[in-house]
């Protein structure tokens, strides 16, 4: 079988000029230094030799002069070539030199790029062919089949067994993949730093178990929806792998304090560790963590039920996280004010906090969130009903760099509020999902029109995303402004405003509803993303409607003739006011 030609394999990454790592010098850690063991041959001809200069003995090698650029070691040239814009010009350089060519099939094999079978049924030929020119399993760094993952399963991971040196390994859905695939992918591969076999349901504790005995190295697990993974395998993986740095656990439903406390005590490194839906967590849990990890940079456990304020208050009073950054407590309803004032006080630089339906805490909270100033970037605190206006005005006052805000089912937020939260000059994107008090003068305030005026006033241009399913209040004029006002506008959920819903030619530029929406929850929704948005400021513009005239007769109000609580009733009559989501759940917010 003929061996490939790098310069016209089909599995080569199209994108590999971005796929070289940050840190170029990793790459060849262990590789032979081929400025050394192979010679150059990079010399050119301009024209034919003439007799004379054929008579002429060439120098010996060793006192020719090299070029600069010559004496630069692999791992610099490959950054240099790395930053070429296009695979075809590393193609080019392939053939100046074996020095180079060496240097060039180490990018262009770093990670293959399988789109189609095909792509991957060459990658398979190349490394199985003992005749070819280089030894193509060793050259891949990166492995990433998540693009095929209906077609993977375990005979089609028994090549890559050669691969002894991959270092991220990304099997992500391939869910007909078992225990064996996997073990048989990891065995003897002690180069392996970080692994993600996200939704592989059957996944058991056979390969967590082979990770923590072959890979000593690794920095970064994955499991998330691994159900079968139990503590016995985490305590044997947290054990043996000390670098660990990156845990995914969500939804690991038999994981328990002891794995947990164990990678607390084992794992001083840990920067990140996502706990979501791991419902047997408990204090003691979440204590070990901050104790023992004062360099947490993400701490993650949305829907672990059994926490409460003795978490963070049995902390001793002078710990400070610096490095803590993320913070997501969604649906830890035992927390009190108490658990955020300590948690403010110990982590003082946070960036994002996200206590969703943490529905015990109150305008106490947010004052002691104020003192985060401008390092808070997105806060969360949709279902927090005993959020009134006052604490968010103090919020906007402190914290004037918020770029996300999230006050879905905040039914005490009226538009007082919304008007200055309007003024933060970062503000991307806002949530009011179920604030059922806001008005028009709301949406006039984002898109920066002052009450009783009709002209912009330049302070929310920035917006992107605008959330307002079920603002039962809101009219046609309100968001033909906004829209106008907001060029950067690129998502607007409207779902439950008859206004909408109920215009078959307004609803034609909404995306379709999720396929698991049943025929009452399809008829309320309405939600604009993409080229949607522009299409329907673009048909508002067009004069399709009076703007002073809504759906509603002139001089009739929604809500003073039962309109409003007629909404509410669909709501709850199609599911649709349950506690079961974000607060945006329901226009299914694509990230």
């Amino acid at each position: 079988m003929e061996h490939p030609n790098p310069s016209s394999d089909p599995s080569v990454d199209d994108s590999a000029s971005s796929s070289t790592p940050s840190t170029p010098g990793q790459i060849l850690d262990d590789e032979p230094d081929f400025a050394l063991t192979h010679n150059n041959d990079s010399q050119s001809s301009f024209g034919a030799s003439s007799s004379r200069e054929q008579s002429v003995q060439p120098p010996p090698a060793r006192s020719r002069p090299k070029y600069p650029i010559e004496r630069l070691p692999p791992e610099l040239l490959i950054y240099i070539i790395s930053k070429l814009s296009s695979p075809s010009d590393i193609l080019r350089c392939l053939k100046v030199s074996k020095a180079w060519s060496d240097c060039c099939v180490e990018l262009l094999w770093h990670r293959p790029l399988f789109t189609t079978w095909e792509r991957l049924v060459n990658v398979v030929n190349s490394i199985q062919d003992t005749n070819a020119h280089w030894r193509y399993a060793d050259l891949i760094k990166r492995l990433n089949l998540s693009n095929l993952s209906d077609q993977i399963n375990d005979g089609t991971l028994q090549p890559f067994g050669n691969c002894r040196r991959i270092e991220r390994l990304t099997l992500t859905s391939c869910s007909s993949l078992t225990d064996s695939g996997i073990i048989g992918l990891v065995r003897g591969n002690r180069q392996l730093l970080a692994l993600d076999i996200t939704g592989l349901h059957s996944i058991t504790d056979l390969t967590v178990a082979a990770l923590a005995h072959n890979c000593p190295r690794l920095q970064g697990l994955n499991i998330t929806n691994c159900r079968k993974v139990t503590d016995a395998s985490l305590v044997t993986l947290a054990e043996n792998c000390k670098y660990l740095k990156r845990l995914k656990l969500n939804k690991c439903t038999m994981v328990t304090d002891e794995s947990i406390e164990a990678f607390a005590r084992r794992c001083p490194s840990m920067l990140e560790i996502d706990l979501q839906d791991c419902r047997f967590i408990t204090d003691q849990s979440v204590t070990s963590l901050m104790l023992g990890g004062r360099q947490l940079r993400e701490l993650r456990l949305a829907s672990c039920s059994n926490i409460t304020d003795d978490a963070f208050l049995q902390l001793p009073s002078h710990l400070r996280y610096d490095s803590l950054r993320i913070l997501d407590l969604t649906a830890c309803h035992q927390l009190t004010d108490l658990a955020v004032e300590r948690i403010i006080e110990g982590a003082p630089r946070l960036r994002i906090l996200v206590l969703a339906k943490c529905v015990e805490i109150t305008d106490r909270s947010v004052m002691a969130i104020t003192k985060l100033g401008k390092n808070l970037h997105d806060i969360h605190l949709g279902r927090c009903q005993q959020i009134s206006d006052d604490a968010l005005k103090e919020l906007v006052k402190a914290c004037n760099r918020i770029r996300y805000i999230d006050l879905a089912g905040c039914h005490r937020v009226t538009d007082a509020a919304v008007e200055k939260l309007a003024q933060l000059p970062k503000l991307r994107r806002i949530g009011l999902v179920k604030c059922q008090a806001i008005t028009d003068d709301s949406i006039n305030a984002l898109a920066g029109i002052r009450r009783g005026e009709r002209s912009r006033n330049n302070v929310a241009t920035n917006l992107e995303r605008v959330h307002l399913s079920y603002c039962v209040r809101i009219t046609l004029g309100g968001i033909k402004a906004l829209l106008n006002h907001c060029p950067k506008l690129t998502h607007l959920s409207l779902t439950g405003i008859q206004a909408f819903f109920l215009r078959d030619d307004l609803i034609q530029f909404c995306r379709d509803a999720p396929a698991e929406f049943n025929e009452e929850q399809r008829t309320v929704f309405c939600v604009f993303s993409g080229d949607g948005v522009s299409k329907l400021r673009k048909y508002l513009n067009e004069d399709h409607f009076d703007s002073e005239i809504t759906m509603y007769e002139e001089g009739e109000m929604l809500g003073d003739d039962g309109d409003a609580d007629g909404i509410l009733g669909l709501m709850q009559s199609t599911g649709l006011d349950t506690e079961d989501g974000d607060g945006d759940d329901f226009d299914v917010d694509m990230q």
